[in-house]
């Protein structure tokens, strides 16, 4: 509802509070926020601050009094916001801006840019519209020699970092289901498994990530040990593993069969006959990731007596 009446997207509205403390909502017994009329006032001066061109940390922390003394004193809005609009370089889209850091091995530069489509496009925005189509190009460029090892690698390790940094406020509680995230054996490049664990977290599970090429026989220890629901594998070099059928199948066998198997990545397709053999389901993209764990959340019925 306070999405709605600021114009501002619930995951922005979090940010803010988390790190600019900027509201400060009272909360319910069951930890849900409740926003008075001042509150969403503040809101909406602070969105009407930074649309002017005021960074958040600026304003965050100015009282409301003084906030609104601020917007009252700036010009049209709207022209302001059209004249920034006009002055940014639109050939420039986050994913352009994010591989030309990589590029340049820059880091500050790659941080800012995913931190910028963040907050305009929300958390699983960006994974889904930014963070993916980048593991995608990052890919294609490292295949024609544009990119080297290393470049992925820089990627990844900033990447990894964001992700971590954005996730720390939102915390799933105890309670939470359980998901084990890792590349099998012979799978290197994880960015594909970064984006399933920051996903999964963004939907309120628990995250365990073990990290790339795990033998069959750790993945399954740590599902049990965890109590996991499910294990989400990434596959996205080498398509041709002739070792890869094998650790699936031990994995699938070692795992108890109320934990699901999930396999996603740009290689997945190459090995959906193994896939098949060992019951596991093939996660075409983020959004059928999100949509089958929603699936998973949800209690099992219980038999008819």
């Amino acid at each position: 509802m306070v999405a709605r009446l600021t114009g501002l997207s619930a995951h922005v509205i979090r940010i803010w509070e988390q790190r600019y403390r900027a509201v400060e909502p009272r909360r319910t017994a069951t930890k849900r926020r409740l926003y008075s009329q001042r509150e969403i006032e503040r809101l909406n001066l602070l969105r009407d601050a930074t649309q002017a061109g005021h960074s958040i940390g600026q304003v965050a922390r100015l009282a409301t009094d003084k906030l609104g003394r601020l917007v009252a004193a700036l010009p049209n809005l709207q022209a302001g916001a059209t004249r920034a609009a006009a002055a940014a370089p639109k050939s420039i889209s986050f994913l352009d801006e994010c591989v030309a850091a990589i590029k340049s091995l820059d880091a500050h530069a790659l941080d800012s840019g995913l931190e910028r489509a963040e907050t305009a496009l929300g958390a699983l925005g960006l994974l889904q519209r930014v963070v993916a189509p980048l593991a995608q190009k990052i890919g294609d460029l490292w295949r024609n020699g544009t990119l080297t090892a290393a470049h992925e690698h820089f990627a990844t390790a900033v990447i990894r970092v964001f992700l971590g940094k954005s996730a720390r406020p939102f915390g799933a509680p105890d309670n939470a289901p359980v998901l084990v995230v890792a590349t099998p054996a012979g799978q290197v490049h994880e960015l594909g498994a970064l984006l399933v664990g920051a996903t999964a977290e963004n939907l309120g599970w628990r995250v365990t990530y073990l990290g790339a090429s795990l033998p069959a026989a750790e993945i399954a220890g740590a599902a049990q040990q965890c109590r996991a629901r499910a294990v989400a594998l990434s596959l996205v070099y080498p398509e041709d593993d002739p070792r890869l059928e094998g650790e699936l199948t031990q994995l699938r066998e070692s795992l108890p069969g109320e934990i699901k198997l999930l396999v996603g990545g740009r290689a997945m397709p190459a090995y959906r006959d193994a896939l098949e053999k060992v019951g596991a389901l093939a996660i075409e993209n983020l959004a059928q990731l999100g949509a089958t764990l929603d699936h998973f959340r949800k209690p099992a019925k219980k038999a008819k007596r």
